[in-house]
Formats: structure tokens, C-alpha cells, sequence
């Protein structure tokens, strides 16, 4: 555009006033345009001033006479009158071309700012949430774990109703938790039969695993409340319990634990809701298989009450590491065992 607009004007001359400062007078003159600069002579053609087209300034943008000077110094002035239309046309175009093309410090910043608040934008959303969830499944401790477990107990018996207490089924339980020890479970191991509202089973952050007290009534033998157990547990494995919470109360659920040691009231309500509505995640069947192996347990007996007909479930039934092999030990007594099934009763 500059190079264009200078081929155009090149040679173009007006007759102007110039004056070299605020106390001299005004004398007639020639002002020319040339490749860089505005020439200014008199009329004996005796050049008075070299003025470079990338530094003149208008003093009175839209009046007439049209007044330049150099840019910083507006005590030398150049008066181009009305009628040289040409002239003042060419000076004002040459400056605007000019003045596109300087660098913009302003809009460099500008771009600048946007460019970091874009990328703290994009840490606060995208990095930051998993960064403090993972610090945090770090850095609390089990027996903090197992206090947000009791506040997550606390919002899920709004619907499932008390923990079931029968004559005998307390100490059933601490048995069948003797003879299923979590593996690397955060928190005390507590198990706890309620009357719905849980399918299956479902292990809380810090070690406690509600127990629907359909799997204890509705079946003869206790490898089928064993199996949910396992399930609960291998849940647990692939995904933190306490992580769940955090990942669905969002960042601020996660900085509250982190800076307050509590979570807030809020989060731990909508968890509740989501674990009870929810279906349990699916497990992989070779998951499940070395669960029970781990800890000796039929898997058939689990599988056929997932599935009575037993197709769904084909791969446990198959691959079931005690269909052939010597029973595993006992997983209650009789006698437990009967408590266990009447502790809802009354």
C-alpha cells in the first residue's frame, strides 16, 4: 500500500506557508513529495526542510488550511491551503498507509494477555480439576477417608433405612469380613446389611460395604453375598470410591478437602443420589475370576444369581476356579450363617 501510494504522488508539488517556529513568519514555499520525505524550498528553490513522510502529524485533522508538522515538533508548522486538494490528499493518505504498518506494542500486549489468560483458562479447566483430585486421593489419610465414608453413610441411609441389627448378625459379619479381607483396602473393614436401595453391594470410601440384605434372605449358601462382596471390591480397585465423589463434585469439592479436611454437604448429597440411581459399573469377567480366586470362592453360585439361565454370565460359570478343585474353606459356619440371614428380622 505505501509503495503504491508513493508511485502515485511521487513529483506532486503545492504551493504552502511554512514557518520554522512559533516566533518567525510565515513564508511562501514549495512543498514536494518525494520517495521518504516531504521537501519543502522557497521560492528561489532553496530547500528549507526535509520532512520524512513516516513523521509528519496533522495538527488539525478535517479543517482547512490543512496544518502539518513534524511529528514531536509542532512549532514548525506547514500550512497546505483549501484549494490544493491534491496535496493534502496525498500527505494524509501517505501518513495513514504509513501508520498500518507500524508495529502495534498496544495490540502485541494485547495479544499477549489473551494468549495467558487462554492458557490459564485452559489449565484452571483441564489440568487443574485432575491435578488437585489426585493430590488430594494422596494426601488424606485413611481415617479421614473413613469419616467422609460415615457423612456418604449418613445421606445414603435417607433411603436405604438403618443398618439392619438382629441378635447374632454383628458378629456374623465381623466374621465374614475375617474370612474376606480386603487387599489394600484404605480404612477398617465394616461390613453392613441394609434392606434396599442398594444393588448388591456398594464399598464406601474408608473401608465400609452396605450390603442389600436381599443377598443374605433370598439364597441358601453365602458364596453368592461373598461374590457381590468381591465385586464391590474389584469395583473399588479400578475406580478410588473417594475419587468418584471427587470427580463428580468438581474442583471446588476437591480444594475444600484439600484446604478444610471436609467436603461439602452438597457434593456428598448428589454422590449419594448417583450411587443409588446409577448402575454399578460393569467388571470384566477375568477381573472378577481372580477376585474369587484370591480369596477361595465359588464363582457359580455368584454368576447364577446374577443370571439364573446362566447365559450372561457364561464365562464365570466356565472358568469357576473351584468347579473342580477341592472345596474352598468354609466362608461362614451354619450357625453364622443363620444368624446372618435373620439380622433384618425384627
Amino acid at each position: 500500500m505505501t509503495v503504491t501510494a508513493l508511485s502515485k504522488y511521487q513529483r506532486l508539488e503545492a504551493q504552502a506557508l511554512w514557518r520554522a517556529t512559533p516566533e518567525a513568519q510565515r513564508i511562501d514555499v514549495i512543498a514536494s513529495v518525494g520517495e521518504a520525505t516531504l521537501t519543502i524550498t522557497d521560492t528561489r528553490d532553496r530547500v528549507l526542510a526535509h520532512w520524512s513522510l513516516a513523521a509528519i502529524a496533522r495538527s488539525n485533522p478535517g479543517a482547512h488550511p490543512a496544518i502539518y508538522h513534524p511529528d514531536g515538533d509542532p512549532g514548525e508548522t506547514l500550512e497546505v491551503p483549501e484549494d490544493e486538494v491534491q496535496m493534502i490528499e496525498a500527505i494524509d493518505k501517505l501518513r495513514a498507509a504509513i501508520s498500518r504498518q507500524r508495529p502495534r506494542p498496544g495490540r502485541l500486549r494485547l495479544v499477549g494477555f489473551l494468549t495467558s489468560l487462554a492458557a490459564v483458562v485452559a489449565l484452571a479447566v483441564f489440568w487443574l480439576p485432575g491435578a488437585a483430585r489426585k493430590h488430594a486421593l494422596v494426601v488424606v489419610p485413611a481415617v479421614k477417608r473413613a469419616e467422609i465414608g460415615q457423612s456418604l453413610l449418613e445421606h445414603l441411609q435417607k433411603v436405604t433405612g438403618p443398618a439392619c441389627r438382629g441378635p447374632g448378625g454383628a458378629a456374623a459379619l465381623a466374621e465374614l469380613a475375617k474370612r474376606l479381607p480386603a487387599p489394600q483396602a484404605a480404612g477398617a473393614v465394616r461390613f453392613l446389611v441394609v434392606r434396599g436401595g442398594v444393588a448388591g453391594a456398594l464399598r464406601l470410601p474408608g473401608g465400609t460395604v452396605l450390603i442389600n440384605a436381599a443377598l443374605v434372605e433370598d439364597y441358601e449358601e453365602p458364596d453368592v453375598v461373598a461374590g457381590h462382596i468381591v465385586a464391590a471390591y474389584r469395583r473399588a480397585e479400578g475406580s478410588d470410591p473417594l475419587d468418584r465423589l471427587l470427580a463428580q463434585g468438581g474442583i471446588s469439592a476437591s480444594l475444600r478437602l484439600l484446604t478444610t479436611g471436609a467436603l461439602p454437604e452438597e457434593a456428598l448429597r448428589a454422590h449419594a443420589e448417583a450411587l443409588l440411581t446409577d448402575p454399578p459399573d460393569p467388571l470384566d469377567p477375568e477381573a472378577l475370576l481372580t477376585g474369587f480366586r484370591t480369596w477361595e470362592i465359588r464363582a457359580t453360585p455368584y454368576a447364577y444369581a446374577l443370571d439364573i439361565t446362566g447365559e450372561t454370565v457364561l464365562p464365570l460359570i466356565e472358568a469357576d476356579p473351584f468347579a473342580d478343585a477341592p472345596p474352598p474353606p468354609p466362608i461362614l459356619s451354619d450357625q453364622d450363617w443363620l444368624r446372618l440371614q435373620a439380622i433384618c428380622v425384627g
